[in-house]
């Protein structure tokens, strides 16, 4: 935003940030979180503390924003509460969305800092991943909590601890009790948190990277939350209508027990073995480009195969009483463009439920990509230059404020506006 635009908003911010910030304890606290979010706001290539501090001018004092988001004892799982209860009302979510985004690094000294592969890059590279939690629906989403990911080689306990890294624990200030958890098992933890602050959605969505791990998946199931997740072409399954069979008993040793007697595919493979002729044509949002949709716009339209399925696995077996595997739904996209399908969904959605809003949901993860991109581009959330894991929160919670402002905006001038990618 313009300076002329922060001044046109600027008792609507005030406001706001007087509700997120209320848990602060002192009113230091909440003078300076209020500068932090218009130093976010306000236009300017850096979102880091020296050049926020140089365009606010009078309140602009560079060495009081880096206490507040450095050193300042406030807890920023109280501001997200607060931020979780606001948005929940504005946005009436139908999904948590999970996904993780890479922080590059030129440095080792930051908190978690580390030789580790991010989408962000698309590649190995020396970055901080993060992992968060967004409510999303249609027309709006937001990212309301976050954890920073721990590698191994920054846990002391782990075989694959690395004696530098381990040592630069105290002086990142990273907690004692925090070991190397995987991303799922956190973004479990996320549910888990904001499930106490009393939001709950009815859905979980999240790429290959969540939907791969039947622990993952499982996890939902056990906390009673349907899910539509990404996976990858070799997750393996049996077609739906498939039957354990119990072998005949030859009187000799223990009876033989129900097994499914063929060996589960690809999922890849099972579709394919329907034919692109099971491709059914459906559209779920309007796009970008200019077209005839409702708001002028292009109509995001492809072809999917959808089968009921039974996905395999030790996990899954253990997990299961009984010889038979739970039935869930496999979603391929492919479009007539392409030889084989292209991507792929599980979902533990009933058999009867509509293949229109199937895909709408398998393609909803795109909110969590527009706030990135829009948390990234426009509202610094990659530009903090701290080295402490107290920071790196900090940071980020005022930057999903930053952009929780700017979507209660929007919504308050176009509430139906799909805010398109």
């Amino acid at each position: 935003m313009t300076p002329d635009e922060i001044a046109a908003v600027r008792g609507e911010l005030e406001e706001f940030a007087a509700e997120v910030f209320e848990p602060f304890a002192r009113d230091g606290q909440r003078w300076w979180g209020q500068v932090y979010l218009r130093g976010l706001l306000t236009d300017g290539k850096r979102k880091s503390v020296e050049p926020m501090a140089a365009r606010l001018g009078a309140d602009g004092n560079r060495q009081a924003l880096a206490h507040f988001i450095t050193t300042s004892p406030w807890d920023p799982s109280h501001v997200r509460a607060k931020l979780a209860w606001k948005m929940e009302t504005a946005i009436r979510p139908t999904a948590a969305i999970f996904d993780d985004t890479g922080f590059l690094k030129d440095g080792t000294a930051s908190a978690c800092v580390s030789s580790q592969y991010t989408g962000t890059a698309g590649k190995v590279t020396n970055c901080q991943v993060g992992v968060s939690l967004h409510l999303a629906s249609d027309h709006a989403s937001a990212a309301v909590d976050w954890r920073l990911f721990l590698p191994e080689t920054w846990d002391p306990a782990s075989p694959k601890a690395d004696s530098d890294k381990t040592a630069r624990r105290s002086a990142c200030g990273i907690p004692a009790d925090v070991r190397h958890v995987e991303k799922w098992q956190l973004a479990l933890d996320m549910l888990d948190e904001t499930r106490s602050w009393g939001i709950e959605v009815p859905l979980a969505i999240a790429d290959a990277g969540y939907g791969d791990c039947a622990a993952f998946r499982l996890g939902l199931n056990d906390r009673g939350l349907n899910y539509v997740v990404g996976i990858s072409t070799t997750l393996s399954a049996h077609l739906g209508d498939a039957v354990p069979v119990t072998p005949a008993y030859q009187g000799n040793g223990r009876p033989p027990v129900a097994k499914y007697p063929d060996k589960p595919r690809s999922v890849k493979e099972l579709v394919i073995a329907v034919g692109r002729k099971a491709a059914r044509p459906v559209s779920w949002r309007e796009g970008s480009r200019p077209g005839r949709g409702r708001l002028g716009l292009k109509r995001m339209y492809s072809r999917f195969v959808a089968l009921r399925i039974r996905p395999a696995g030790r996990e899954i077996r253990q997990a299961t009483e009984g010889p038979e595997l739970p039935e869930c739904w496999l979603l391929a996209e492919w479009p007539t463009t392409e030889p084989e399908p292209v991507q792929f969904w599980l979902s533990d959605l009933p058999a009867d439920f509509p293949l229109t809003t199937l895909v709408r949901l398998a393609k909803l993860r795109w909110r969590i990509e527009h706030d990135y991109r829009e948390m990234k581009q426009a509202l610094g959330l990659a530009h903090f230059e701290g080295r402490t894991w107290n920071g790196w929160h900090h940071h980020v919670t005022l930057v999903s404020a930053a952009h929780a402002f700017c979507t209660l905006q929007r919504l308050a001038t176009s509430p139906k506006d799909t805010a398109p990618a």
